[in-house]
């Protein structure tokens, strides 16, 4: 068992506030210790406690590391691959094992997370908690502006209907025509198969936000470690 520490030490040891706005936030019931409220004096197990700020979980544990990462194409979001191709983890410099959040299909490219936090993992994964990836998608052919309307109200694939969030025609030329959607749903190859649906095969796929997080410094195969503020944010939408 991992030493407790207090939990004002806790919270400003990740990084979100002082100690005294911890304890300010803890007497105004904003922390919680495994889902009860917590008093000023309770202690934290790094490595077994959920504790939360805000709702959102608290990185107390040294071990977690999440990075987000810029996936060329042909690169493929797994933690191995039996064909030997080059994998997300691989790209990521780091002791700890870690896997990806989710996953981009091999043809595209952008942001993904790669980490071992479970807690993090789950929430950027699953539909329930809303956490939305943009998308900026170069399309065959000259688009309608129409296709938002589509795009939003549901394209039925073969595994059931699939919607955007959000879409929104950003470029529309004879040839080509570049279409932002924003999904919840990470389905496989979910956009490429909405917008082949709707008559527009997928050139180019880029994921340029996950939640709040966008990156346009990385370069293709570039990381970088998430700040503890980066986390919260994520974590609290």
């Amino acid at each position: 068992m991992a030493e407790r520490i207090r939990i004002q030490k806790a919270i400003a040891n990740a990084g979100l506030m002082s100690r005294r706005a911890a304890e300010d936030a803890m007497r105004a019931g904003r922390v919680l210790l495994n889902g009860q409220p917590v008093v000023l004096g309770d202690r934290v197990d790094p490595s077994s406690d959920l504790l939360t700020l805000d709702g959102a979980p608290v990185p107390v544990s040294e071990d977690l590391e999440t990075h987000i990462l810029y996936k060329p194409v042909g690169v493929v979001s797994t933690a191995s691959d039996p064909h030997g191709r080059p994998t997300v983890v691989d790209l990521v410099p780091s002791s700890r094992r870690l896997y990806p959040v989710g996953r981009l299909d091999a043809d595209s490219e952008g942001l993904i997370l790669v980490s071992n936090d479970g807690e993090l993992t789950h929430r950027v994964t699953h539909p329930r908690y809303g956490i939305t990836k943009r998308y900026l998608a170069e399309v065959e052919g000259k688009v309608s502006p129409t296709i938002s309307r589509k795009l939003t109200s549901g394209v039925e694939l073969d595994d059931g209907i699939a919607r955007a969030v959000r879409a929104r025609l950003v470029e529309s030329q004879t040839e080509r025509s570049l279409i932002e959607l924003v999904m919840v749903e990470g389905r496989n190859r979910e956009v490429r198969r909405m917008m082949e649906t709707v008559g527009h095969p997928v050139i180019r796929l880029v994921r340029v936000a996950i939640g709040p997080l966008t990156e346009s410094r990385l370069q293709p195969g570039e990381s970088r470690r998430l700040t503890p503020t980066e986390i919260q944010r994520l974590l609290s939408r």
